[in-house]
């Protein structure tokens, strides 16, 4: 209960990132709850409506009813994805930054770490250097991202946190990493990868491409023995794939969890200290590996 509580307090520090979408479901929520009520309140002459319309009384009546019930239907399921969308940016972010952190199991030897597209206002960053912290490490966490506001903005945050010294920030292109090869002792990423491409569609083989670009600068940029973690949506599947092309090791696929009305799993693999031949092995759920 006490712990439950606590991580209520850290999380609401982060506030709202994408507030306008929030702000626009819950416009199009009241919107339609307020025309189910007219429904409700004016159904009669609705109906009278409708028999103009379609001849037959009982017909223009299940017409009117009906219409009335997606409408309200529609009311309820905007309110939940408004609630599920608040839910996946801030508390879900905040739990699963937390379970990024524990899937690497030893801190206390890294020195350098990054957190690909710290997007928001740098939850999974944070995580990772108030991590760095507790062990006592003199270890960094970079963060890159796209917008030098957005970095701005999760810098203010990492002070907020008490782990400002530990946190520098980056713009750059996740498909063109401004970092030498075998760099990060452990990369990690929180819903961001899927973004890659973005500008080519979602489902297009181009925006595709793109993003298994970005996993393989990933995996350039780690030292040979470095553990990645990615937490994303809909794609992981994808990136599994091109994991075991490029033969990571310890690929670990976690358990569905439903964000932004979506799919979404973490996966997991290490960085082999010497080339691999053949496929590498998939555990489906790190549980139980």
């Amino acid at each position: 209960m006490g712990k439950s509580s606590n991580n209520s307090k850290e999380w609401t520090i982060y506030g709202m990132e994408q507030w306008q979408t929030l702000i626009f479901l819950l416009c199009q929520a009241i919107l339609f709850s307020v025309l189910s009520v007219l429904y409700l309140v004016y159904f009669n002459p609705i109906c009278s409506f409708f028999e103009r319309i379609i001849s037959t009384a009982a017909v223009a009546r299940f017409a009117a009813g009906f219409t009335g019930s997606v409408t309200a239907l529609s009311a309820v399921c905007l309110f939940f994805a408004a609630a599920n969308f608040f839910y996946s940016a801030v508390p879900l972010h905040y739990d699963m930054a937390q379970r990024i952190v524990s899937a690497v199991h030893d801190w206390s030897s890294v020195k350098l770490a990054l957190d690909l597209g710290c997007c928001g206002r740098g939850i999974l960053l944070n995580a990772v250097a108030t991590q760095l912290k507790k062990e006592g490490s003199s270890g960094r966490v970079v963060g890159l991202d796209r917008s030098k506001r957005t970095t701005l903005s999760t810098l203010r945050s990492a002070k907020m946190e008490g782990v400002g010294e530990y946190v520098t920030c980056r713009e750059g292109d996740a498909r063109r990493l401004p970092f030498p090869d075998n760099y990060f002792d452990v990369v990690v990423s929180g819903v961001f990868v899927h973004t890659v491409g973005r500008e080519y569609g979602q489902k297009t083989a181009e925006a595709a491409a793109e993003r298994m670009r970005a996993v393989a600068e990933m995996v350039r940029v780690m030292k040979p023995g470095g553990v990645g973690v990615v937490w994303d949506l809909v794609h992981v599947p994808e990136y599994v794939l091109r994991l075991q092309e490029l033969k990571m090791e310890d690929v670990r696929v976690s358990e569905r969890v439903t964000a932004f009305m979506v799919s979404s799993h973490i996966v997991s693999f290490r960085k082999p200290s010497q080339h691999v031949h053949g496929p590498a092995e998939v555990c489906l759920d790190w549980r139980l590996c």
